[in-house]
């Protein structure tokens, strides 16, 4: 492609939300934390290797009997309180500004699980409402 001799109307997508398709075999609930799998599929948060938070599904998609693909999710990357595991796993204060990672559609850790656990995303906050967690799948890719 030649650099360009006129104007262009580039088009934008604000970030504030996007769509991708859903994995087979997926029931994914409006609110829940949901990860983009090695094939580039949105999949619910859970306990598994492989996978990276993207955000918060917009709305409930049932892809429970389809296909790789045959559905499409909004999702929105931003800031969102989840439930925070117990034990050894617990987040706390001091884990501000690092990986936590999910145990399920609902609940991020502080630990990886001995790696049995793919990362949510960045802690940003810890209250009565939960662990406060930045998805940016960029940011959480790269994130210790």
């Amino acid at each position: 492609m030649t650099a360009l001799s006129t104007d262009r109307n580039t088009p934008q997508r604000a970030g504030d939300v996007d769509d991708g398709p859903v994995a087979a075999s997926q029931m994914i609930y409006a609110g829940a934390i949901v990860m983009r799998d090695a094939d580039g599929l949105l999949v619910k948060g859970a306990t598994a290797t492989g996978l990276v938070g993207v955000g918060r599904a917009e709305h409930r998609i049932d892809n429970s009997a389809g296909a790789d693909g045959a559905a499409t999710l909004r999702v929105r990357p931003g800031v969102f309180p989840y439930a925070n595991s117990g034990g050894a796993d617990e987040i706390a204060a001091a884990d501000i500004g690092k990986a936590c990672w999910v145990v399920d559609d609902q609940t991020v850790a502080a630990t990886n699980g001995s790696g049995a656990r793919s990362k949510a995303g960045i802690v940003t906050r810890v209250d009565d409402a939960g662990v406060w967690v930045r998805f940016d799948e960029a940011l959480t890719r790269i994130a210790s």
